[in-house]
């Protein structure tokens, strides 16, 4: 698997090129420290990339003797009393850190706050937790949301509109979604005419969609929240319905499909997403925190965007099966941490 992807070459260049870097640490600062990464769902393509780019990187530092260990955890069912049992039976463990991509903001905050008790840093990504103690790392999802629509206004659509949202309760599936009701309000020449959980799941959003279609008036546009494009596709297709302008999520079968199009009649859609390898940023912040570096509380990553422009780039850079995705080093995580205290 390539360790950069495409998107963010230019972010990683710019951190690297223009931060020094005053908080470096040597690895045996933190080569007996534990970190565990705590993970509530892994039923879509999106979370088996961040599992595996996890993995390569931990392993890697691992190996170097940067830390002892690293392992990860995935609760059976995306269940937030669930996941709250696994992060008291790590501190049990005694792991130093705890790495946490949430089912819930607050619902974990308990456990969360019983960990940091007992001197346990915790840092949680993507979906994230409210807990004061714990560090927060995602993206402006709620610019997610909203770029989706500002971006069919931009093509001068108009008409209805079908949302396709991701797990309930989940942190980013509210963030998006408010982010898109926002946006609606500012481009009254959209209406909302229904509105499925897709799960970021292809498989299930196609069998959501299609279970909505026959009630629904034509479609113009559909707001998505990632791995969930292909199977709205799909569910299109079957009905025999026309294809809306779909906004994609930077899965490859969304690429894939998207690139077919375009070059069948034309096509034009836009692509974003966060990255999976966010789950490696997380890593190293934690290690850094480990190692008495003065990290920001709330850090925000950038957005992967696929464009008309860069989709045939995109797609080459990515995986069967995979998302586009960065993976970060240790110095570009020390080069974001300064860079962001400025």
């Amino acid at each position: 698997m390539r360790a950069r992807r495409f998107v963010l070459r230019s972010l990683a260049a710019a951190l690297l090129a223009g931060a020094a870097f005053p908080g470096a640490v040597m690895a045996a600062d933190t080569a007996k420290k534990k970190i565990a990464l705590s993970n509530n769902y892994a039923g879509n393509s999106w979370r088996q990339a961040m599992l595996k780019s996890w993995d390569k990187v931990t392993r890697d530092a691992v190996a170097k003797g940067i830390v002892a260990a690293a392992p990860s955890f995935t609760t059976a069912e995306n269940q937030a009393t669930a996941q709250a049992a696994q992060i008291q039976n790590m501190i049990l463990q005694g792991f130093d850190a705890i790495v946490v991509n949430s089912a819930s903001p607050t619902a974990l905050n308990g456990a969360v706050r019983q960990a940091c008790d007992a001197g346990i840093v915790v840092v949680s990504f993507d979906g994230v937790v409210t807990e004061p103690c714990a560090y927060r790392i995602a993206v402006d999802f709620k610019r997610l949301g909203s770029m989706q629509i500002d971006y069919f206004a931009e093509r001068k659509l108009k008409g209805n509109l079908l949302q396709v949202r991701g797990l309930a309760g989940v942190f980013v599936d509210d963030e998006i979604h408010q982010g898109t009701v926002e946006a609606l309000k500012k481009h009254p020449q959209f209406k909302q005419v229904g509105s499925v959980h897709g799960n970021w799941t292809q498989t299930v959003a196609q069998k959501e969609v299609a279970g909505i279609l026959s009630t629904l008036p034509p479609i113009s546009v559909v707001a998505t929240q990632g791995g969930d494009g292909f199977g709205v596709a799909q569910a299109f297709k079957a009905a025999g319905r026309p294809t809306p302008v779909i906004f994609l999520g930077n899965r490859h079968d969304e690429l894939t499909w998207w690139k077919e199009q375009r070059d069948a009649n034309g096509y034009q859609t836009m692509s974003a997403s966060i990255a999976p390898g966010s789950s490696t940023f997380a890593f190293w912040v934690a290690q850094q925190v480990l190692a008495g570096a003065k990290v920001p509380k709330d850090m925000l990553l950038p957005l992967s965007t696929v464009t008309q422009a860069t989709l045939d780039a995109a797609l080459k850079d990515t995986e069967p099966g995979g998302v586009v995705n960065v993976e970060y080093s240790q110095k570009e995580v020390i080069a974001f941490i300064d860079k962001s205290k400025r």
